[in-house]
């Protein structure tokens, strides 16, 4: 946790505050260990502060062992202001894109004289990964890759899409994951033309595509995997499609590394899609960040350029999507290196065809 206490104290001072204040329990835990429900952190130049309710005394006593525990009982806020005048602070920063309007109002007021001030991107602290957060996010990953070896001999005609999801994630959870990283895509046939579809009491049929997009977590830190396959042998337009959308996503790895933009990443597979004419179908952005969060910086589209760094892990997942016809999706993590990436998720990309 120091190392990432030191992150938050940097950002704290590249922002003009004399500290941090982190409700967000991504941010919390990032810089507290603290896994609580509920709580308040407090970064300061020389301290950390955790307040927390009866319910997580001994919890933050365990967890946190670097911080100052403050025990607020039913008033955080309270707690954390006389703290907040031994230390004789004045200008506060909190997560703007987080807080609601009424918990800044009852803080400003509990707080007071202390200033308030609205910080939008106290998540970027998180963007870059610590070796023990991706080696984290890597035994996500592993849990992913069995899991889809697993399903491989459950996927069938006459299946149900609900009957095949529910053995999905009950296999991952046995294998170890904490809860799944988001509720489980699995679309087939023409659903599969659904970038989130969710199981329903489809049956499978011979001639299918099934898209599954399926996370396990591990230790808290999410991991994000999509695969693409049929049942039976594939048609020529399905052949073309899914190797349309798996070039696509060898492109934009190969276009990762430390310093390269986030948008020439996406346009990396965004052009191989959109000079075979299917540009429209490809209409989300080519990846995120993982962590802590499912769905975090830096965005991999064309509407956000920054720099890659490594220790970045991220999410390359083009996809064509055909309404009334079907989809492919094929999507891995990786983590960003200097030099280039490696691939966290190794479940198998070349088109892989089930019995029908």
């Amino acid at each position: 946790m120091r190392d990432h206490v030191q992150r938050a104290r940097q950002y704290l001072a590249g922002n003009g505050v004399d500290a941090l204040l982190l409700v967000k329990a991504e941010n919390r835990r990032y810089v507290t260990g603290f896994t609580g429900s509920a709580g308040i952190a407090l970064v300061t130049e020389g301290a950390a502060l955790l307040a927390v309710d009866f319910r997580y005394y001994e919890q933050a006593a365990a967890q946190a062992a670097s911080c100052e525990i403050l025990r607020g009982g039913a008033d955080l806020p309270g707690a954390l202001a006389a703290a907040v005048r031994a230390h004789e602070l004045r200008r506060i920063g909190f997560e703007a894109e987080f807080m609601p309007y009424a918990q800044v109002e009852r803080l400003r007021e509990k707080l007071s004289p202390v200033e308030l001030v609205p910080l939008g991107d106290v998540d970027r602290v998180r963007w870059a990964k610590d070796d023990e957060e991706v080696a984290a996010i890597q035994r996500a990953a592993e849990i992913s890759d069995a899991g889809f070896a697993h399903i491989l001999t459950v996927l069938r005609p006459g299946t149900t899409e609900r009957s095949a999801a529910v053995e999905f994630e009950t296999y991952m959870r046995r294998a170890g994951a904490d809860r799944l990283s988001f509720d489980l895509v699995f679309a087939s046939g023409p659903r599969s033309a659904l970038p989130h579809g969710r199981a329903t009491d489809r049956v499978l049929e011979a001639g299918d595509f099934v898209t599954l997009d399926f996370g396990p977590v591990w230790e808290g830190y999410t991991s994000d995997c999509t695969r693409t396959v049929v049942l039976g042998q594939p048609d020529d337009r399905q052949r073309e499609i899914y190797a349309l959308v798996l070039e696509a996503q060898r492109r934009a790895i190969g276009a990762v590394r430390g310093g390269a933009s986030s948008r020439a990443v996406d346009a990396a597979a965004r052009g191989v899609i959109e000079a075979a004419g299917y540009g429209e179908a490809f209409g989300h952005g080519l990846g995120h960040g993982i962590g802590l969060e499912i769905h975090e910086g830096p965005s991999l589209s064309p509407r956000l350029d920054v720099p890659l760094e490594p220790g970045m892990v991220v999410t390359i997942e083009p996809g064509v999507y055909l309404p009334g016809w079907g989809g492919v999706r094929i999507e891995d993590d990786v983590v960003v290196t200097a030099e280039g990436c490696r691939v966290l998720t190794r479940a198998p990309k070349e088109l892989i065809v089930l019995p029908a």
